[in-house]
């Protein structure tokens, strides 16, 4: 699709770069989950403090799922601009949202998602990422014109 047919900012494969961004997450968050089940195994999605670990970030089942979820919607709503704007919000709501939760769950018995401090940092720099998908400009190939 070229850029004259209305897919602004193109670069490679016709995609722009808030879309390529919703699909580097999307495959790198799918991956992450993926991943975590090899570590978490499937019994017990809500243990808390389960000692399991991704790096610095623990996880449990429910962690995982979430991960997954997260995932596919990057995979899907990349297709379009719009789409990735989308996800860019969605990202910066829910980690937003997983980040004050993490801040009142640390270390606390109803922690259903296992957060530790690693977990926060990560969140707050994904709702980051995600406000910069979601509202970062995008140059039109034909007019040069930026919008956002």
């Amino acid at each position: 699709m070229s850029a004259a047919a209305g897919n602004t900012g193109a670069d490679r494969r016709g995609m722009t770069w808030p879309q390529m961004g919703a699909l580097a997450f999307g495959v790198i968050y799918l991956l992450v989950g993926i991943v975590g089940f090899f570590i978490t195994g499937f019994d017990d999605f809500f243990a808390h403090n389960t000692e399991d670990h991704i790096l610095w970030f623990e996880i449990n089942g429910m962690h995982n799922v979430v991960h997954i979820l997260i995932g596919i919607a990057g995979i899907a709503l990349s297709r379009t601009l719009a789409g990735a704007r989308t996800y860019g919000w969605l990202l910066a709501i829910g980690y937003g949202a997983a980040f004050i939760y993490g801040l009142i769950a640390i270390g606390e018995e109803w922690d259903f998602l296992s957060i530790n401090a690693a977990d926060n940092v990560l969140h707050i720099l994904s709702a980051a990422a995600g406000l910069v998908i979601a509202l970062g400009p995008v140059r039109d190939a034909v007019s040069g014109r930026t919008r956002a």
